[in-house]
């Protein structure tokens, strides 16, 4: 074997790449994915401010179902009604074109050119120089701050979430070991884990409420949070139990299924083999050889983790009324206020988009022959 491909053999057996390879390839593979992550971030954030605006506004998204600046009886007046709603629309910033160009109105002789170029005085422009001054925009609903909203929502969802991830990778990682070295009760687990896989997250969240928060059954945690609202994150910390069990077990049979079956792949490769026949222990051909391998086809699943846990957490915080990010898109969604809905899918597809890219940079440290 030529020095070059020996120096690139590792622990695991397998030929990882030329020596001094790995590092610039895995720092200019992350520049370049990160920079595609920005592009696809800001192309997604673009196609659902462009549709959310496209429908036009309510009379109560505008704000004139409590409007007090007219008199009791003005809003029966319809031209007092239109004056209030172009006023309204003004203040949210509606009023102008959506895009840079947009459709004429229809003449009675008919236009020869049914488009018009509007320039820079267009709603998206506005938006999109104000989000790239870190000017989210302000809710429809209650004016306030687009940050300051998502920042309090965050506040419960980001813990929530985090704790899960690691719990749940954890988790896998020790269930997939232990039956990697003990295969005899592999058959049974793999079967309870396919079954609570195939669980709807609502099914289980449910499930756990009835049998854990149940004054009928076991009565051993708190259910809703609303009375924990506005206390802080402490507060909130004994009505987080059950949704994170409710998020680590949807998340874990997935994980654990797949390292399992990586890890027992890879013990049945020829190097495994090899090292099982110089002496070494099966715990030590698992830690020093074959779990860095299993974990490659692993990462895809690990980039996936914290944006399904995010869209899990839509359910899990409906259930148990918490006050987190998925409460707050859902709210933001049946009540029609795009710009806290523009902000919550710009922040989630960003973090989906950067995940990807982590968990790319990480199988090209792994293993550099990904390519």
């Amino acid at each position: 074997m030529p020095q070059q491909h020996a120096a690139g053999l590792r622990g695991g057996g397998h030929y990882l790449g030329a020596p001094g390879h790995t590092s610039v390839g895995v720092g200019l593979a992350f520049f370049q994915r990160a920079g595609q992550a920005v592009l696809a971030a800001w192309a997604l954030a673009s196609l659902v401010f462009l549709l959310s605006r496209w429908a036009p506004l309510s009379d109560e998204n505008l704000g004139l179902a409590n409007a007090t600046e007219l008199g009791n009886g003005a809003l029966a007046n319809a031209q007092a009604r239109d004056l209030a709603r172009q006023a309204a629309r003004q203040r949210l910033g509606v009023a102008e074109p959506l895009f840079y160009f947009s459709r004429r109105a229809p003449m009675p002789g008919g236009d020869p050119v049914p488009w018009q170029w509007n320039g820079r005085r267009n709603q998206y422009h506005r938006w999109l120089g104000a989000l790239l001054r870190g000017d989210w925009g302000t809710s429809f609903r209650d004016g306030q701050p687009v940050r300051v909203r998502l920042g309090a929502a965050l506040a419960c969802t980001l813990p929530l979430t985090g704790a899960a991830a690691a719990l749940a990778l954890g988790l896998a990682l020790a269930l997939a070991l232990a039956l990697a070295r003990r295969p005899w009760w592999r058959r049974p687990a793999l079967v309870l884990l396919a079954g609570l896989q195939a669980l709807p997250l609502f099914v289980l969240a449910t499930g756990l409420l009835l049998a854990l928060a149940n004054p009928d059954a076991l009565d051993w945690l708190p259910t809703y949070a609303q009375a924990a609202e506005g206390e802080g994150f402490f507060a909130l910390v004994p009505y987080l139990v059950l949704p994170l069990a409710c998020l680590v077990l949807s998340a874990l049979p997935e994980l654990a299924l797949q390292l399992t079956a990586a890890l027992a792949q890879e013990l049945g490769a020829g190097y495994a083999t090899t090292a099982r026949a110089k002496g070494l222990a099966t715990k030590q051909v698992l830690q020093r050889h074959a779990l860095r391998n299993a974990l490659v086809p692993l990462l895809p699943l690990v980039a996936d983790l914290l944006p399904a846990l995010v869209a899990g957490a839509v359910v899990v915080e409906i259930v148990f009324s918490l006050p987190g990010m998925g409460h707050l898109l859902a709210d933001a969604a049946t009540t029609r206020d795009y710009p806290v809905l523009v902000g919550g899918v710009l922040l989630v597809g960003a973090a989906r988009l950067f995940s990807l890219v982590l968990a790319d940079a990480g199988a090209r440290w792994l293993d550099a022959r990904v390519a």
